[in-house]
């Protein structure tokens, strides 16, 4: 929780300094992977128009930020996912109510090697290749060959279960009921998950879109199929015509109040969107940024 950090005086008989230079407060913030760049550079952002404010960041996962939350241990939870029923009662169990804060909207994209020629695929396919049970694990069952993928076994790579991203995907493209397919690769962070996928030929991950890098390949998802397929992209993300799309939180418990208010309501400023948007995220309005 928000900590004040004294500065002791030195020596005896000192002029005893004013207590801006004495103290200084401290937000805890928590949480999603998938947030943690572009969290790390609003606070970074935010202590130059408020020094005497400092933000501390980590990541961990959407899972890890809740249970902090809910702990009383941060005053702001990032997750790339909602808050679940069951964190819910536990929260209410103790003491805690909260909070949904929108900062941002990600477009989750679906990476594979670069010399890998697929361009488009459809949410049936994806279900298929990463859902429990299901019949795609060779590049040649979808009339791919990839150059440099001995057999054409695709690697499965996935996000660890405490990832607000690995839900959100389960969620959205395997169903509600449906579990992944034993054999993934399950990597810590979003960043790993393209490291991976870059390196190797077989290989299809998913991550968020500000994880993308000129070495590495994002597919176009068709919604259904026979649709015309949608890349992922800051715009698409914005008006929702990316299958992915997923809106990005902010927690708090209950309505925030005090420097915790107004550090949220400098995120959510067109100076706070113009960070996420650089960042490469869509940000929750138009903004005109330099």
């Amino acid at each position: 929780m928000k900590k004040l950090v004294a500065v002791a005086a030195v020596a005896l008989g000192m002029t005893s300094l004013p207590f801006a230079a004495q103290a200084r407060v401290m937000i805890q913030n928590k949480g999603s992977d998938t947030l943690v760049n572009v969290a790390q550079s609003w606070a970074e952002e935010y202590q130059k128009v408020k020094p005497s404010i400092s933000v501390a960041v980590s990541g961990g996962g959407s899972g890890t930020g809740i249970a902090a939350l809910i702990h009383g241990t941060v005053d702001i939870a990032n997750a790339s996912r909602s808050i679940k029923g069951k964190e819910i009662k536990m929260a209410k169990k103790r003491g805690v109510n909260p909070v949904q804060h929108v900062v941002g909207y990600d477009a989750l994209a679906v990476f594979i090697h670069q010399k890998n020629p697929l361009n488009s695929i459809p949410i049936s396919t994806l279900a298929e290749i990463y859902g429990e049970n299901g019949k795609i694990n060779n590049w040649k069952q979808i009339n791919i060959e990839v150059p440099g993928c001995k057999g054409q076994k695709m690697v499965l790579v996935s996000r660890q279960n405490n990832s607000g991203t690995y839900v959100y995907f389960r969620k959205a493209v395997l169903g509600k009921r449906r579990d992944y397919k034993l054999g993934t690769r399950d990597m810590h962070g979003s960043k790993d998950v393209v490291d991976l996928v870059e390196k190797t030929p077989c290989a299809i991950g998913y991550s968020g879109l500000a994880y993308a890098t000129d070495h590495i390949k994002m597919a176009c998802i068709t919604k259904t199929e026979g649709q015309a397929c949608v890349s992922p992209s800051v715009a698409s993300a914005s008006d929702g015509s990316y299958p992915i799309a997923r809106p990005l939180f902010m927690y708090t418990n209950g309505e925030p109040k005090g420097d915790v208010k107004a550090y949220l309501e400098w995120i959510m400023s067109d100076e706070g969107q113009c960070i996420i948007k650089k960042k490469g995220y869509a940000p929750v309005r138009k903004v005109t940024c330099k």
